[in-house]
């Protein structure tokens, strides 16, 4: 679904150059389910913002679902972002304005859908976080938790292939992260991969693969529990 290989980004002024990534390599097979971790600063958001085509690359290559995203104009890199790419942020960046329905519909009509389509989408993203019955309510009439879901709602809408989230429960208390990790291990399961930015060791245990970044590179590769085998001693004794 995603590879990198040896990737750099460079950020320049006329003073100094940053190297937010340096020779960053890594395969995300579709399917997975990986958490990214590592300190402020270290590469994260530079990562997702490149893998979400939200930023070029200096060097090295990137391919998405098979598509090598090296020198795309930003006409096909929308397009290719739009079929392929949902994202949720921290933030849940709703538009208080609009209600629920208006707020999952914002980046299907930029897609230029047909309003039934767009609905169908609509109503069904929304069943599936369990917001159905109050698609005419507006954000500031929901829980944090429930805002999320809403986010989340208006990224599956698009069927994405790929779900980037970062830091999606980092505006949260801990029962509602669950139910937002909760959410999003279904999600999933229902083939959709995601890679997800996080803080929290626990929610990060819970992905079936873990990535520390540390310096604009991947510094350690976790299979995590889901994947891990007991030693044959152990399994001996047992």
């Amino acid at each position: 679904m995603l590879e990198m290989r040896n990737l750099n980004k460079v950020y320049r002024t006329h003073l100094i150059e940053t190297h937010a990534l340096r020779d960053f390599s890594l395969q995300v097979n579709e399917g997975e389910f990986v958490a990214v971790t590592g300190p402020s600063g270290s590469g994260k958001t530079t990562f997702l913002n490149v893998a979400g085509l939200l930023e070029e690359f200096s060097s090295g290559e990137y391919r998405l679902d098979g598509v090598d995203t090296h020198g795309l104009g930003d006409d096909a890199r929308s397009r290719l972002r739009n079929e392929k790419i949902g994202f949720i942020f921290q933030g849940f960046n709703l538009l208080p304005d609009l209600n629920l329905f208006d707020n999952v519909d914002v980046p299907l009509r930029y897609r230029g859908l047909a309003a039934p389509e767009r609905k169908k989408r609509i109503v069904e993203a929304l069943e599936r976080v369990g917001l159905a019955a109050r698609l005419r309510h507006y954000p500031a009439e929901l829980s944090g938790g429930q805002q999320q879901r809403v986010a989340i709602a208006r990224a599956l809408a698009g069927a994405p292939r790929l779900l980037l989230a970062d830091e999606p429960t980092g505006n949260l208390d801990s029962m509602m992260a669950r139910g937002v990790m909760e959410l999003l291990e279904e999600i999933n399961e229902q083939g959709t991969t995601i890679i997800m930015v996080t803080h929290d060791p626990e929610l990060a245990a819970r992905a079936q693969r873990n990535v520390h970044i540390i310096d604009g590179q991947v510094t350690e590769v976790d299979r995590g529990p889901v994947l891990a085998q007991a030693p044959a001693d152990n399994a001996a004794a047992a």
